[in-house]
């Protein structure tokens, strides 16, 4: 007899879609642009970087904790120089992580308590509801209303409760490319004034903000700062997303509750990435502000050839994924249209119901445009003929 499966912390919680439509993007020799990933190589002295400090460097053993003291040194650096600010403390305000997808549940692990509320604005993120409730935690998702997915603080104010305990944001927003203002930061400073409810700020796009705006971090905002916890993706920054390297922003009394769980979650990070990374910053000090016009570029392109197709195209403030309407092609759920677009159009995308905890299918497919140029022209020809 099989031994019993054991009782689930996530019964109701599959395989991410996002794994979902690459694989079946494999079976079908579809064009991915579901998962959000480049299909181009990182910076050529970034991966040169790697390759040194991996094969002739002897950089082979664990890093410290928090990370390599030159990383986080170069990080605190490009803080002060990309936002202006006094930079973060290496030693006791940043912490090196396994991607921000550690940072994320490092936070949630370390500050949220059983029967804790986190406010969520949705669509988000497919992490950050599992990830609260494995702690014992409740979501309370506020939504974000279409077409242009920015916070109705109204309803925010609404959702507060004195379990309150954090409230997260992304911006740029993944799926939908919203940005927030610093009207919205300032808003949300006044809500959170009177209250020991803390921010948990996913800025891993924060260098693919368009059309001459300015990302606005948490970091740049006196009273936010202090309470938040910020997390930036060095994965999406240097179009390496497998090499999992994101680090956490926060105060000293916030940064050693994520280095309690951290250190039992991954102790420690790839080495020779941190270095190569750090050799990076040091270095090269264009390439992050390069980014807003490089992935600018590609939104544009993408959106004009898909101008006189039969999608409804929602507009992109930021990040690198657009968001459309397919209404004028098919009245299907937008799950069974994702699949039916990778099986028959040859072009995988995914179904925004996705980023809902309760599956709410507003009509939409999300494309991630960070691909070649090519890529991207022959996944247009395949949808024009939708």
């Amino acid at each position: 007899m099989p031994f019993p499966a054991p009782a689930s912390k996530l019964p109701d919680i599959g395989t991410s879609i996002f794994s979902v439509m690459t694989q079946l993007a494999q079976e079908c020799g579809a064009i991915n642009l579901a998962q959000g990933f480049p299909d181009y190589d990182p910076p050529l002295p970034l991966q040169q970087a790697l390759a040194r400090h991996a094969t002739t460097a002897s950089h082979h053993q664990y890093a410290p904790m928090p990370g390599l003291p030159r990383l986080r040194e170069a990080i605190a650096r490009k803080t002060t120089r990309v936002y202006g600010i006094a930079a973060p403390d290496p030693a006791t305000e940043i912490t090196v992580t396994c991607g921000a997808t550690e940072a994320l549940y490092a936070v949630l692990a370390a500050v949220v308590h059983p029967g804790d509320e986190v406010l969520v604005l949705e669509p988000a993120y497919d992490l950050y509801g599992p990830a609260i409730r494995l702690q014992g935690g409740v979501p309370v998702y506020v939504p974000l209303p279409a077409p242009y997915f920015r916070p109705d603080w109204d309803q925010v104010r609404a959702a507060f409760s004195p379990r309150t305990r954090l409230i997260m944001l992304n911006s740029p927003h993944n799926p939908s490319g919203a940005v927030l203002t610093t009207t919205d930061l300032d808003t949300l400073a006044t809500l959170l004034r009177d209250t020991s409810t803390m921010l948990l700020s996913d800025e891993v796009y924060e260098h693919m903000v368009f059309d001459g705006e300015p990302h606005r971090s948490a970091l740049q905002h006196p009273e936010l700062r202090e309470r938040a916890f910020v997390l930036s993706s060095f994965g999406k920054t240097y179009h390496a997303t497998g090499w999992k390297m994101g680090y956490c922003i926060a105060p000293p009394a916030l940064t050693a509750e994520v280095r309690r769980v951290h250190q039992f979650l991954t102790f420690a990070v790839s080495t020779p990435t941190q270095h190569a990374l750090a050799d990076a910053l040091e270095t090269d000090h264009l390439h992050d502000q390069q980014l807003p016009a490089f992935y600018q570029h590609k939104r544009d392109l993408f959106r004009e050839l898909l101008a006189d197709s039969n999608f409804e195209l929602l507009p992109v403030p930021g990040g690198y994924f657009q968001l459309a309407r397919y209404s004028r092609i098919s009245a299907l759920p937008d799950v069974e249209f994702a699949r039916h677009l990778t099986r028959e159009a040859g072009v995988a995308v995914v179904p925004v119901s996705a980023f809902y905890h309760n599956g709410h299918d507003a009509g939409l497919i999300r494309f991630c445009f960070a691909k070649q140029e090519a890529t991207l022209r022959a996944a247009a020809e395949r949808l024009r003929a939708l």
